[in-house]
């Protein structure tokens, strides 16, 4: 089975900002990732994007990446990990958690620039596509 890779928001926005389109990185890596979303993400990554024509463009990608639904389940582990990270002083943003639960529920492999979900017990995180 390919890797499930789920990239948060940040590595989105850094490749728009950087002028270059992350979806062709992906599919470079196609042979031994497969690359998901959930809702977070795509709410964190669209609501930023200014032109409609972007925003039709990512919502079309977005539309054929393996979706992970946020399910009771997923709210829960992600009430749990923030209740049991913030008694032990590892505090990061509630979305985080989110994307965390989201990616610890299938066994996703997070690609962040974001240092903090290395916090996460038990995540699998990487900062670039090898």
């Amino acid at each position: 089975m390919e890797r499930l890779i789920l990239p948060d928001s940040n590595v989105y926005i850094d490749a728009l900002r950087a002028g270059w389109d992350p979806f062709q990185d992906f599919s470079r890596h196609l042979d031994s990732c497969e690359f998901a979303t959930c809702g977070m993400v795509m709410l964190e990554v669209c609501r930023g994007l200014r032109e409609p024509r972007v925003l039709q463009r990512f919502r079309e990608r977005f539309s054929v990446m393996v979706y992970l639904p946020t399910t009771n389940a997923i709210w829960e582990r992600a009430q749990q990990l923030a209740w049991a990270m913030d008694r032990r002083g590892r505090i990061i943003p509630s979305q985080d958690h989110i994307i965390a639960a989201s990616a610890l529920h299938v066994g996703a492999t997070v690609l962040t620039r974001d240092r903090h979900f290395s916090l996460v017990p038990g995540l699998e995180v990487i900062s670039e596509l090898s």
